[in-house]
């Protein structure tokens, strides 16, 4: 069983600046809730409570927002605000929150090894911090990874279909479909291009991974951008030890990109039983005025 998360948020959101400047992208509001609170509850879904955030430089508001703040707890109950009152103290207990600060930003893989210690030899899921999956069925995504881990006893990621022409964008995996939609990992592909690709099956930011990844982790080259890159480890990890992959049954939100993050407030916007009618008939409004407006040229 899976008892342990990680989430790395130490990037920069440079896809998002200005509004990144200062605040970090995981905490940008999808509706009214920080993007990592979406995170952090699909673990908790899914029978993890035991977290771990790798941040850096001007990450703090993502430890004050799992953190007490008794002036507004006190300010909200004499005003007599419960339901509020509420739902920011469930903020605080929703798992044991643990964080530790990525000292320079190295890649995503310098950011897990920072786990080390908090893992120990034991299995862990890895959650990006800045995607936000929704899941078609009652099971959390990461929840279907350690299914799929239970089955296998080894390394599980979670894969999404992308179109063909924009494989070189993503680490693209090639491998045999077992079972239930299982594939037997047997090679990565970082950026392909689109005639190169052993499939449209890419990485999407959630994994569980056994404790050998440390060890890959720490003698990997450097790739990339000169970082130690996750998807680089995995490959060396792959040649000794099995890896399966799942397609998971959902939607990945990519809150870092920008269309992406318009997209994901409408959607969950239109999901908010509070929302939803008003949301909907002006929807449909804009679209009947962009329908009557004349093709611009770009």
């Amino acid at each position: 069983m899976i008892k342990k998360a990680v989430i790395p948020a130490a990037g920069f959101g440079t896809r998002l600046l200005p509004a990144t400047k200062s605040q970090p992208k995981e905490m940008l509001p999808i509706v009214d809730k920080p993007t990592i609170q979406y995170v952090v509850e699909e673990a908790v879904q899914s029978g993890i409570t035991d977290i771990l955030m790798v941040i850096g430089k001007g990450k703090r508001a993502i430890e004050e927002h799992f953190d007490r703040n008794f002036e507004l707890e006190m300010a909200l109950a004499e005003k007599g605000k419960e339901k509020l009152l509420r739902e920011i103290r469930e903020i605080t207990s929703l798992a044991d929150i643990h964080f530790v600060w990525q000292k320079e930003l190295n890649g995503l893989g310098d950011a897990i090894r920072y786990a080390r210690h908090h893992v120990g030899w034991e299995p862990f899921a890895v959650l990006l911090g800045d995607s936000i999956m929704e899941s078609r069925s009652t099971v959390p995504v990461t929840r279907q990874l350690v299914d799929v881990y239970d089955r296998y006893g080894h390394s599980v990621v979670a894969l999404e279909q992308v179109d063909p022409k924009l494989v070189f964008r993503y680490g693209v995996i090639g491998g045999k479909r077992l079972e239930d939609d299982v594939y037997k990992v047997e090679r990565f592909v970082e950026k392909p291009k689109p005639a190169e690709a052993p499939s449209n099956l890419v990485i999407a930011g959630r994994y569980v991974f056994t404790p050998e990844i440390f060890d890959y982790l720490d003698v990997v080259p450097r790739g990339v951008n000169d970082e130690v890159q996750l998807t680089d480890a995995m490959a060396l990890m792959l040649a000794e030890h099995p890896m399966y992959a799942l397609p998971f049954e959902g939607r990945r939100h990519d809150i870092g990109n920008k269309l992406d993050f318009i997209r994901s407030n409408l959607l969950f916007g239109l999901q908010r039983p509070d929302l939803r009618a008003k949301l909907q008939a002006w929807v449909l409004e804009l679209a009947q005025e962009l329908e009557a407006q004349p093709e611009q040229e770009v």
